[in-house]
Order: C-alpha cells, then sequence, then structure tokens
C-alpha cells in the first residue's frame, strides 16, 4: 500500500497532463510552418534550376 501511495502524485499529475493540457494546437502550427518553409524552399530551387538552366543554353546568345 505505501508503494502505491508514493506513485499516486505522479499518477495524478500525469493524469491532469493528460486531461487539460493537449499539444495538438502546437503541433498543427509545428507542421504548418514546416510546410510554409518547404513550399518557399522548393520554390527557390526551382528559380535556381532554371536560372542555371537559361544560363548554359540560353543566356549567352546575342542577336543572330
Amino acid at each position: 500500500m505505501k508503494a502505491l501511495l508514493r506513485f499516486l502524485p505522479t499518477a495524478i499529475v500525469a493524469l491532469f497532463l493528460t486531461l487539460f493540457l493537449t499539444s495538438c494546437e502546437l503541433i498543427g502550427d509545428i507542421f504548418a510552418a514546416g510546410a510554409y518553409t518547404g513550399i518557399i524552399g522548393v520554390i527557390i530551387v526551382i528559380a535556381v534550376v532554371i536560372w542555371l538552366v537559361s544560363k548554359l543554353f540560353g543566356g549567352g546568345r546575342r542577336g543572330i
């Protein structure tokens, strides 16, 4: 019985945290920020690839 009473405060705190402090909103915000960062990164990479391709194949041409 003494062992059960020793872990009772920990169980009460864990139950309180489980019921009242959900972190779904925080996780959603983190994923949203990661998604926006990924989208911006992809746009930058595509822009650099287009710039490199234009320099390699068409950037040096002068009037024919």
